[in-house]
């Protein structure tokens, strides 16, 4: 069977990492690559780099991957569907819900594939729990807690912390828990200067009762990406940096010290740290929707996944400009 024919566009930082798994992908052949700047980091070897989305899809490309700024994306991907081009769209899909949502109605409607690069969806540590949670491991979900910060990556120019990291968060809390965001209340500050915020606190309500919270910023001196799923049953605590976790079980011992045991309220039970296999995410990303193009089943961040995403972005932002809790829209499915 002939392999895919496979594009890419945009070779910053994102675009370089896409580069490097397209290039040794099974099944796939990366026939080309755009960027106006051209391949300034060496990234692509003899790959041709071109200078236009319009001559790369001149090379009879079946995919694309979108790998430049956000603001970017919609221009992008219409010429793509336009072409007849499947689309991986880096995260967020686009710079608004309104964007996002006309890319939902035109991929439907020209039966094309489009997936969001939401890497943390195929983290092995959060598709673990995710796994262990279907299976009824910690039993009722009544919180997620995600604290994701480090310092100000210089390339993210067009965008906030509430789109560019909050989005991550976001959709794991979603697809982790199988629940929709159905109100937000959010705080952000804007400290280094820049037109977009650079820190947020949320708190979330899900579909199903589950609280979320989620504490991000550019602002810390270190990097962290925490996840701490709490249930009936104990607590997962998941960190996407190392792929590692860890559960934390209620305890079935009694507690006969009274004040210990006032103190603490759930007693602690045993303290496991899983052991699974740790793919790159990235890597588990491609594979993914390289098979949904072959028509295998597969579990891609679909367009409108990534729109709706986008949507509780966009209601974080809200609640903090009208200081007050917001209800987050439902972005339907394609128009078709």
């Amino acid at each position: 069977m002939s392999k895919l024919r496979a594009g890419l566009v945009g070779l910053g930082m994102m675009g370089r990492h896409h580069a490097r798994v397209l290039s040794s992908l099974d099944g796939v052949d990366l026939v080309a690559v755009a960027d106006t700047e051209g391949d300034r980091f060496g990234a692509v070897g003899g790959v041709p780099v071109l200078s236009s989305v319009d001559t790369l899809i001149e090379q009879g490309i079946d995919y694309c991957v979108v790998a430049v700024p956000t603001r970017f994306h919609l221009d992008v991907v219409l010429k793509l569907a336009e072409a007849g081009v499947h689309a991986l769209v880096e995260k967020p899909l686009a710079h608004s819900s309104e964007a996002a949502s006309r890319l939902v109605d035109i991929y439907d409607a020209n039966g094309l594939i489009g997936g969001v690069g939401h890497i943390e969806r195929y983290n092995a540590a959060l598709q673990e729990a995710r796994a262990r949670i279907e299976a009824g491991d910690l039993g009722d979900i009544h919180q997620v807690a995600t604290r994701r910060q480090g310092p100000f990556p210089g390339r993210i120019a067009d965008v906030g912390v509430v789109k560019d990291l909050g989005t991550h968060d976001f959709d794991l809390t979603a697809w982790v828990t199988q629940q929709s965001y159905k109100s937000v209340s959010a705080q952000t500050a804007f400290k280094s200067g820049r037109e977009h915020e650079d820190l947020v606190t949320v708190v979330g309500r899900l579909s199903e009762g589950t609280v979320a919270t989620h504490q991000v910023n550019w602002l810390s001196p270190f990097k962290e990406r925490t996840t701490v799923i709490t249930g009936e049953r104990g607590a997962f605590i998941a960190d996407t940096l190392t792929a590692d976790l860890t559960f934390y079980e209620n305890g079935e011992v009694a507690t006969t010290w009274d004040n210990v045991s006032r103190f603490r309220g759930v007693s602690e039970g045993n303290v496991t740290r899983f052991a699974f296999a740790k793919p790159e995410p990235l890597v588990v990303e491609h594979e993914v929707f390289r098979d949904s193009l072959l028509g295998k089943t597969s579990s891609i961040v679909t367009f409108q996944q990534g729109a709706q995403t986008l949507a509780v972005a966009e209601a974080c932002i809200e609640s903090s400009v009208r200081e007050e809790t917001v209800t987050v829209p439902v972005i339907p499915a394609g128009q078709s």
